[in-house]
């Protein structure tokens, strides 16, 4: 009888590369890792793995494994909702993944639904990146997670995940109260705040700038859009801000709405193993509600500081 444990270790190792990484991830020593690898070799009674310099690859008896272990996995995950369906309190925890302006726009008041009409319901949330936050959904570390797509840039995709609209949120130029820019092409001079590389906002950003006939002086680079709100706020920059950060407050800075009005998708993701458990489906069904009572988040038809 194979361990599902250590079956879960060797997904593991396949989805991170090295024992290292697998290690730091699940609070394990190498030594652990690779003893607990160790052992699944003999239960199977062959080799799993194979090096290539500091980086590990699974065997093709590797592979067999992992792939027949994830679907064990959504076997037992859908014998969970199940049984879950079976109550009528909708009770445990979902684990949710958040981006920043998710966080500050939609969970609080969810948060509060929740207590009010599924008191036995526990709900973790985590900032993360929509980027590396679906991986983690896949890799069940979270069970749900609000993600972002921004125009042009489509968010990653795995079969294994559902996908449920949760609305559209405007992107717009933030400029300190008072300032001249009336223009995404006014602000060609401009020292800007940005989130970092690798982000799909931070590329959207840029090639709006760079459609707008320039190359933006990035000065600052933060994920923390609290901090570009302030940096826009006190006139040392300027920013590409969805509305979803003004949601149940007025913005602190002038708003210059887009070339094309353009706005970014926001959804929900869970494994489609998991979709149908009571308790996704409440915490999806307030999320919905929530943002739908965001004050003006996405229907913000005016800016600030009168420059339309």
């Amino acid at each position: 009888m194979l361990d599902l444990r250590r079956v879960n270790l060797l997904r593991e190792v396949h989805r991170r590369g090295t024992l290292h990484a697998v290690a730091r991830a699940l609070s394990y020593s190498p030594s652990t890792i690779s003893q607990q690898l160790s052992l699944l070799e003999r239960e199977v009674g062959g080799a799993l793995l194979e090096r290539s310099g500091r980086r590990v690859h699974l065997s093709p008896a590797g592979l067999v494994l992992v792939e027949g272990a994830s679907a064990l996995l959504d076997d037992l995950e859908r014998l969970e909702t199940a049984l879950d369906a079976t109550s009528r309190e909708v009770t445990g925890t979902v684990r949710l993944a958040v981006f920043q302006s998710a966080a500050l726009g939609i969970v609080p008041r969810a948060l509060s639904l929740l207590a009010d009409e599924y008191p036995q319901l526990r709900v973790e949330i985590t900032q993360r990146e929509p980027e590396s936050a679906l991986d983690q959904v896949w890799a069940r570390e979270f069970d749900l997670v609000i993600a972002e797509e921004y125009p042009a840039h489509a968010a990653p995709r795995r079969r294994e995940l559902d996908r449920v609209p949760l609305g559209r949120d405007a992107l717009r130029l933030g400029v300190a109260i008072g300032s001249s820019i009336h223009s995404l092409a006014d602000a060609a001079g401009s020292a800007w705040v940005m989130e970092p590389r690798g982000t799909a906002s931070r590329h959207w950003a840029e090639q709006q700038c760079r459609l707008a006939g320039f190359e933006p002086d990035v000065r600052f680079e933060t994920a923390d859009l609290q901090a570009h709100i302030r940096l826009v706020e006190t006139g040392h920059a300027v920013a590409l801000l969805p509305d979803l950060v003004w949601a149940g407050r007025d913005p602190r800075v002038s708003l210059v709405t887009l070339p094309d009005d353009p706005h970014r998708t926001l959804f929900t993701a869970a494994r489609t193993s998991a979709a149908g458990r009571p308790a996704i489906t409440a915490v999806r069904e307030v999320l919905a509600r929530s943002i739908e009572a965001a004050p003006g988040y996405a229907e913000r038809g005016h800016t600030e500081g009168g420059h339309e």
